[in-house]
């Protein structure tokens, strides 16, 4: 609790403490109503105080204004009524003014806990930069103080204040607070790191690349201190009734009170004044729009606090809301739903090539005097040749590449996994727009595309698969294929089910790829359609026919990698970042940042968003529903101050503890 808090409940305690005394008093009269201001203005002095504010800066109709005419009625009305020989009802008057502060003490420290929640969840402001001085010490200064290009030390611990690049060092980076993952990553000289991180391992020396301001960590916190900007529909309609409904029932609680004596009165029967005055201001005191003013707000700032702590940060409420009536999702292709990095995906050794391999293996088990096994397992050679095939085309192929930084040499290095040995290559030389030749082993080995084997005067196979063809010749002859291409992630299948089972309808792909690659990955991820070869303008249109296409009421997502696919992100009803962590444009250009590359994250978005809307939705049934029945059993009397109280501050409890269940978020199955 707060300070403040604490002096609140201090207050309740005396107040509450008091009063039950003051039960037990046996006074009467005009000295028993000044026994029980006492307690009434310990625990409502302050609410008293801003109704009286509320008036003079023309704000009158709000929750403190309705507290302060229900109870100082009441108390006025108990002074009448001892007046006329009967008690005064002032232990009513104070326990409204009570379990009222005891409600709004209660929505504080849940909206405190709440915010400290999402806070630690979200802890990644760094408090300092460490600069070495002239003395070659190390100082801190305020990350915000610090310039571009100046080397900043972060040392095992601490968290990395400013975007740059690794100088001097090697460590493994903690990213749980901006991805929600505990995956740790891999960093050394040379590589590009972001705000935000923790340092867990080695020191650090890096150079920023950009100011304070500039830095993720900074962009991001904004985002989220600024998402209660963008409101929901709900939370507009909310803040436009409550506007509304409380004049309505202050002069609904006026008619009540007035109107019904009146008619006695011209029917010659006795007005019954205090009666409907009771019933007025218990009309007052149910009326109270708190449960939905308080809860509603919470509701969304708990599902974007919760959004958050998983490495999903939604821009506002609005997008929330909108997210889940998402019915079509389309997707780009690279660095989306495939990992964006070339990599061997398949070998493919010439059959002819395979078969001589065997029958030189089988040759060599014969001179070491192993005929009669070999003859006996010809096919078992067969097929221990195919494998030495698949792994001697990709071995004569890395060798033949050893020397080129192209991306498609790098993917055959790493797919052959151990260590060139440059003393086995000579003789290289590299073909413009064709391969590469050298002599590997002695043996003349060439590697490229089909013009490279057709220029050597061999016939390769036809491939159609997606991706790059590598082509390899040993020798001069065919020695077979490699396909290369863009990897899908692991997740993408599972996420595109999940997103399928979560009720969208569509799942689209747009991409500029080939149309091989492209209908190859929709196959193997299960999507609804796939479109390709398409240029950014032709995204924009292909949007824009499916946002035609929908029916009122549905929204349609964008996902992208927030690059180059801003045009789109834009134009979408939502546009979705995703693998975004450091990305400017990401963040700029999309409603809703996914901070690391899990597809899954958009499932679990959805799942979040409804959750928030659902929770929503009841607390305005509920708290709607309850009033209202309080409210006829109020205005003919059956309901009295202490039912009145429960339909303002239990309503009001219930709604907010209902809320509080949007921070708790478990992981898309």
């Amino acid at each position: 609790m707060t300070k403040k808090q604490k002096n609140v409940l201090i207050r309740i305690i005396i107040a509450a403490v008091l009063m039950v005394t003051l039960h037990f008093v046996p006074f009467t009269g005009i000295l028993r109503f000044f026994l029980y201001l006492i307690p009434y203005f310990v625990i409502g002095w302050d609410i008293l105080r801003k109704a009286v504010l509320g008036i003079v800066h023309g704000k009158i109709f709000d929750e403190n204004f309705l507290m302060a005419v229900a109870t100082v009625g009441a108390m006025l009305l108990g002074v009448y009524n001892e007046s006329q020989g009967r008690e005064g009802e002032f232990a009513e008057g104070v326990a409204v003014m009570l379990f009222y502060q005891i409600g709004e003490l209660f929505q504080a420290v849940a909206v405190g806990r709440s915010r400290r929640n999402i806070s630690a969840l979200m802890d990644i402001r760094p408090d300092y930069a460490n600069v070495e001085n002239e003395n070659g010490g190390l100082e801190q200064v305020d990350p915000e103080d610090v310039e571009i290009g100046r080397i900043i030390v972060v040392q095992p611990g601490e968290k990395i204040p400013i975007d740059g690049i690794v100088t001097e060092g090697s460590s493994t980076l903690n990213t749980a607070a901006l991805t929600g993952e505990s995956i740790p990553r891999e960093v050394e000289a040379g590589a590009e790191i972001i705000s935000g991180c923790v340092n867990m391992s080695g020191l650090l020396k890096v150079k920023t690349t950009k100011e304070f301001g500039e830095s993720t960590v900074s962009k991001i916190l904004d985002l989220v201190e600024n998402s209660s900007m963008k409101k929901a529909r709900t939370e507009n309609f909310i803040t436009k009734f409550a506007k509304y409904y409380t004049p309505v029932v202050c002069g609904g609680a006026l008619a009540l009170a007035v109107l019904p004596s009146l008619v006695n009165l011209f029917l010659g029967q006795p007005a019954g004044w205090s009666t409907w005055v009771i019933r007025a201001l218990t009309f007052l005191v149910i009326s109270c729009p708190c449960a939905l003013v308080i809860s509603i707000p919470l509701s969304f700032f708990g599902g974007i606090g919760g959004a958050s702590s998983c490495g999903i940060l939604i821009k506002g409420s609005n997008y929330l809301e909108a997210l889940a009536q998402t019915r079509y999702v389309v997707f780009d292709k690279t660095g989306t739903l495939t990992k964006g990095v070339f990599q061997v995906t398949e070998l493919c050794p010439d059959e002819r090539w395979r078969e001589s391999l065997a029958v030189k293996e089988m040759g060599l088990m014969e001179n070491e005097d192993t005929v009669e096994s070999g003859a006996a397992d010809s096919g078992g050679m067969k097929h221990e040749g195919a494998k030495n095939a698949e792994k001697l085309l990709l071995e004569y192929a890395a060798y033949a590449e050893s020397y080129s930084n192209h991306p498609i040499s790098r993917s055959l290095k790493e797919a052959y996994g151990q260590e060139i040995d440059q003393s086995r290559v000579s003789n290289v030389e590299e073909i413009s727009g064709l391969g590469v030749t050298a002599l590997v082993d002695g043996r003349q080995a060439a590697a490229g595309n089909a013009r490279l084997m057709e220029k050597l005067g061999l016939s390769g196979t036809e491939n159609s698969a997606a991706g790059t063809v590598v082509h390899v010749a040993v020798d001069g002859v065919y020695a077979g294929c490699i396909l290369i291409s863009d990897v899908v992630k692991e997740q993408s299948k599972t996420a595109i089910a999940a997103l399928k089972s979560a009720g969208i309808k569509k799942t689209v792909m747009l991409t500029g790829d080939s149309r091989a690659a492209a209908e190859r990955v929709a196959g193997q991820l299960g999507l609804d359609q796939v479109k390709s070869e398409l240029l950014p303008g032709d995204k924009v249109a292909a949007v824009e026919e499916l946002l035609d296409n929908k029916s009122a009421g549905e929204k349609l997502a964008f996902v992208g990698d927030g690059i180059n696919d801003a045009p789109v992100l834009s134009r979408a009803d939502i546009g979705v970042a995703m693998g975004a962590l450091g990305s400017d444009a990401a963040i700029e250009a999309a409603d809703i940042v996914l901070m690391d590359d899990d597809p899954m994250k958009l499932a679990l978005a959805l799942k979040i968003s409804r959750k928030c809307l659902r929770v929503v939705y009841e607390n305005i049934v509920f708290a709607l529903a309850v009033k209202a029945a309080c409210l006829v059993l109020g205005a003919l009397g059956i309901a009295n101050m202490w039912l009145a109280i429960f339909a303002d501050v239990g309503v009001m409890v219930i709604a907010v503890l209902n809320a509080i269940r949007c921070l708790k978020v478990k992981a898309a199955q």
